[in-house]
């Protein structure tokens, strides 16, 4: 069996594609990170980000949701001068207003997760692609899931970066059927 294509392009893929992508989450912290480096990705590679990703978790305060919030500009422009992340003053701005649509997210649902997988009905979707440009890049869910968080206020949140959060914290589980980390059920 082979693993997913895309995860053989860098060690750093590699380990990501074997530990995280596709699992379940339900750690708001995590959620949150997640939803924050899919946004920086933004026109990048996933491989940029990742390897930025120890940098981002320092730079960011370990993805503390609140302290982010409360970010002053001048924060924000010491962040622009920060090597460790990607240093666009769009996506630097857009973590500090996500931030605070987040806490609202909690305050609202109760939870920024039951709000995120109410778009799966809470459930993984388990797809049975057999190759790689079989893989969409956007589903019915993720333009709801758009929507609604550009609805709720949060920034660089279109529907391709939404299916990105989806398999990254494990909504959709787009593994290949012939991939290990691809549930035996099609096998």
């Amino acid at each position: 069996m082979n693993k997913c294509p895309w995860a053989l392009s860098s060690p750093a893929e590699e380990h990501y594609h074997d530990t995280e992508w596709g699992v379940p989450v339900h750690d708001q912290r995590l959620l949150f990170e997640l939803l924050i480096l899919e946004g920086a990705q933004a026109g990048l590679s996933w491989a940029t980000i990742l390897n930025k990703r120890a940098g981002y978790r320092q730079a960011f305060d370990q993805f503390d949701v609140q302290r982010i919030a409360q970010y002053s500009e001048q924060k924000q422009q010491e962040l622009l001068s920060n090597p460790l992340i990607v240093r666009n003053k769009l996506k630097i701005k857009s973590a500090v207003t996500n931030a605070q649509a987040f806490i609202k997210i909690q305050q609202e649902y109760g939870s920024f997760d039951r709000y995120i997988w109410s778009f799966v009905n809470g459930q993984t979707i388990t797809n049975a692609w057999q190759n790689s440009k079989q893989v969409p890049a956007v589903s019915a869910e993720s333009e709801l899931m758009s929507r609604s968080l550009k609805k709720h206020g949060f920034k660089f949140v279109g529907s391709t970066i939404c299916y990105a959060y989806m398999q990254a914290v494990g909504m959709v589980n787009d593994h290949l059927i012939n991939c290990p980390r691809h549930p035996n059920k099609y096998r």
